[in-house]
């Protein structure tokens, strides 16, 4: 059944045309067990009149032996079928559900909630354009909220809708509502999906699932149908990057070869210029065949036979992309890959891979990190279970296009299937492509020696995430004398303090180790900083914050340094304390020898100091107490 409509009766043929053109949104229920998704369905079934009577007889009977809402009929059993979901009163597999209104189609998937069931969970995800997220308004955000919120968000699903449900068990409180909003805004934060949007309901009720409540008058916005009616999804397609993945070479005659498939993005049009991959052959589109006849244009989700003008080497599991698409091809790959099968993942192991329209084989070379999506940390794993997910490396054994999954879902994501049983076992979304199959890369350097750039399984972020913090460089400069060794140590014993992992690396120590062998020229002192500068980014990368305190007077020294780290992560703090409060204090008695013409090219004296252009931070030891010094590098920290 669709839903109630009165050209039903009066005009059937104009009834069908309307219900054909009208756009369809798949969108699925997920969150923690009994948090209310099944009964969702079922109320939104029920209240827009789409709903049988018959089917309503029967689960009207099913109540009272399987229900658990005591008289009243328990609407969760139109979508738990199976016997062992009515038993538990859970939902295991996935139900699909299909209902109109007078906008819109609608596919609903209720997902699992059972941690168990997270791979049925991505499953239903995997084709959705949007996600409604129940949250029970007495124990407010959970465990499952957070990981459906991540495998969602994963899967690239950029509409949620979260129902804050059972309102009616906290006497509908718009405290409770507001509170629950605000914690949920905090996983928000750490998502990507672009539209995120808040109900309180009741499902059980049926306030504000169809109808909006008289008992929460308090919400102004739309119910959950209107929401669901009105989300704007024509714009979630991409329709910049042609992709045609060829599914079949139709050859009827010798007068006919199509190349058939779904576009998976972009517009494709008689006349455009195309691209088949791997090969890199160029044609031109003649024609775009359906069974209803040639079309002027066709879009992403269509079914096409496409005739080229050229006749070029095109075969099943090829790309048509336009002419002057700059699409990657790759043998290797970095993605996230959610593990579906009980025999855990094995690196190394050769699986089948299906891309799109292309099988081949190949392995999962590392895996780089596993995800804990209940609390999304990161941690080391030399395995995937059942309902693992890890961002891993992928090897083929033949290069082929490569696409980002959040920029083309139809042809970023890969299913792995056992060689020998032909099941899938997992599912993956490509994130990036990995210019070289082995665990090095050539760099640009002039290092004397042939070397290459080895990458490590524990990464940065990795490491970052380990120590609750990022890496940074706050690198001191100034005169001897103006206080920065003073002001480095203090600052770390406060980060220190604060639990920051840190490291100080101060001029005179280094050159009792690292630097001994080199003298005070001025070459020799910009080697000296080098160094520092490369010892540092390694802290750095490992997510330590390392203070440095070094004269280092030459500007173009110091920009080399900066140039190591990405953009905020350095930090240079210009201590201008004037040359004659230095020399005044002269701890080390190192001013008087240089007046005295002991030591040769000493700052201040007889070599310049070059004062930075755009330090992040600039202080005078002169003017301001170490506290208060120590207080604004911890603000710009």
């Amino acid at each position: 059944m669709s839903h109630q409509s009165e050209l039903i009766a009066e005009d059937i043929e104009q009834y069908l045309r309307e219900h054909e053109n009208k756009d369809l949104l798949r969108f699925i229920t997920c969150g923690s067990v009994d948090d209310g998704k099944s009964t969702l369905i079922g109320r939104l079934l029920h209240d827009s009149k789409m709903i049988y009577e018959d089917q309503l007889a029967a689960i009207t009977q099913a109540s009272k032996t399987s229900g658990t809402t005591g008289e009243e009929v328990d609407l969760a059993l139109l979508v738990d079928g199976l016997q062992s979901e009515r038993e538990q009163g859970i939902t295991i597999d996935v139900a699909y559900r299909f209902f109109s209104t007078d906008k819109r189609k609608f596919i609903i998937a209720d997902t699992p909630g059972h941690e168990q069931y997270t791979r049925n969970m991505a499953t239903g995800a995997s084709t959705a354009s949007l996600a409604v997220i129940l949250i029970d308004a007495r124990y407010g955000v959970q465990t499952q909220t957070r990981r459906h919120s991540f495998i969602c968000d994963l899967l690239g699903i950029q509409h949620l809708v979260v129902a804050i449900n059972k309102m009616d068990l906290v006497e509908f409180a718009e405290a409770r509502y507001e509170e629950i909003v605000a914690e949920y805004q905090l996983i928000a934060g750490k998502l990507n999906a672009r539209d995120i949007q808040f109900v309180p309901m009741s499902a059980l009720k049926g306030d504000n699932v169809v109808n909006p409540s008289e008992l929460m008058d308090w919400y102004q916005g739309p119910a959950m149908l209107e929401l669901l009616e009105n989300v704007e999804i024509s714009h979630d397609q991409n329709l910049r990057d042609l992709r045609l993945p060829v599914q079949y070479v139709n050859r009827p005659n010798l007068d006919f070869r199509g190349y058939c498939g779904t576009l998976a993005a972009g517009v494709m049009m008689p006349g455009k210029g195309v691209k088949a991959l791997p090969s890199g052959k160029t044609s031109v589109v003649d024609r775009i065949v359906t069974f209803d006849g040639d079309l002027d244009a066709a879009y992403p989700g269509q079914a096409i036979s496409v005739t080229l003008r050229d006749e070029i080497d095109v075969s099943r599991g090829d790309w048509l992309v336009a002419a002057d698409d700059d699409v990657m091809l790759a043998s290797n790959f970095e993605a996230d890959i959610v593990w579906m099968h009980e025999a855990p993942l094995e690196p190394g192991r050769l699986y089948d891979l299906k891309l799109a329209t292309r099988d081949l084989a190949g392995k999962i070379a590392a895996i780089d990190y596993q995800v804990d999506v209940n609390t999304l940390e990161q941690r080391h794993a030399d395995k995937l279970d059942l309902n693992a997910i890890a961002r891993c490396q992928v090897e083929l054994t033949a290069p082929v296009p490569v696409d980002d999954y959040r920029t083309n879902p139809g042809t970023g994501s890969f299913i792995v299937i056992d060689r020998l049983s032909n099941i899938t076992v997992g599912a993956g979304m490509i994130h990036r492509p990995l210019d070289s199959e082995l665990p090095y890369e050539y760099r640009d350097n002039d290092s004397k020696a042939n070397v290459v750039w080895n990458r490590t399984s524990v990464t940065q972020q990795m490491r970052e995430q380990l120590n609750g913090h990022g890496g940074k460089c706050v690198w001191f400069t100034g005169l001897s004398g103006s206080g920065k060794s003073t002001l480095a140590n203090a600052l770390e014993v406060e980060l220190n303090r604060r639990g920051y992992h840190t490291m100080l690396l101060d001029g005179d120590n280094i050159r009792h180790g690292l630097c001994k062998d080199l003298g005070m020229g001025e070459a020799e002192r910009g080697e000296n900083i080098r160094r520092v500068g490369e010892v540092s980014r390694l802290f750095a990368e490992a997510g330590v914050i390392v203070i440095t305190a070094f004269i280092s007077p030459f500007r173009a020294d110091r920009e080399a340094v900066r140039g190591l780290f990405k953009d905020g992560c350095f930090v240079e703090v210009f201590v201008d304390t004037p040359l004659d409060v230095c020399e005044g204090r002269d701890p080390k008695g190192l001013y008087q020898k240089a007046r005295e013409g002991k030591i040769r090219d000493f700052t201040g004296i007889n070599s310049p100091y070059e004062v930075p252009v755009e330090a992040e931070v600039k202080v005078n030891t002169d003017v301001l107490s170490q506290h208060d010094i120590i207080a604004k590098l911890l603000k710009q920290l």
